[in-house]
């Protein structure tokens, strides 16, 4: 009798056991797994304070959320095209952005009016049409917004 008992009363143990996990683990899955945060920092001033500005506005974002966790892309057009100019003071410092996983990219508009090429640029930038567009765009699929 007494083992009779032990045996139900296990059961009953289990039972709920493995009721609760059940109830437990569709909770813990329908948990939403936390967005990608995405930043677009504009560049259209012929300030190498404000260069900079952008770049330190970046590399602290990255150190901040983690630069796993966040897109940051940096895109200079008009009279901030300088910044990506291969004779650029903050050449090196583009370069440390882009090894940390920055994108940067020219507006291809303002290369043209300023008649540059792509010999004239640095390196390993990348290069959209126009970079008001590229900044709209981007606004326009949830990114954040920047401009130092």
């Amino acid at each position: 009798m007494r083992s009779l008992r032990l045996s139900r009363l296990l059961s009953g143990a289990c039972a709920t056991m493995v009721i609760g996990s059940i109830a437990y683990l569709p909770a813990q899955a329908q948990q939403p797994t936390p967005a990608r945060s995405k930043i677009v920092v504009q560049v259209s001033d012929a300030d190498s304070a404000k260069w900079n500005l952008a770049l330190n506005n970046a590399r602290n974002i990255q150190t901040d959320l983690g630069a796993a966790n966040v897109d940051v892309e940096i895109v200079a057009y008009g009279p901030g095209i300088g910044m990506l100019k291969a004779d650029s003071v903050v050449g090196n410092r583009i370069d440390e952005a882009m090894t940390a996983g920055v994108k940067v990219v020219a507006c291809e508009n303002t290369m043209r009016a300023q008649k540059l090429t792509q010999a004239d640029m640095l390196g390993k930038i990348g290069y959209v049409p126009a970079g008001v567009v590229e900044i709209m765009q981007r606004q326009q699929q949830g990114w954040a917004y920047l401009r130092p």
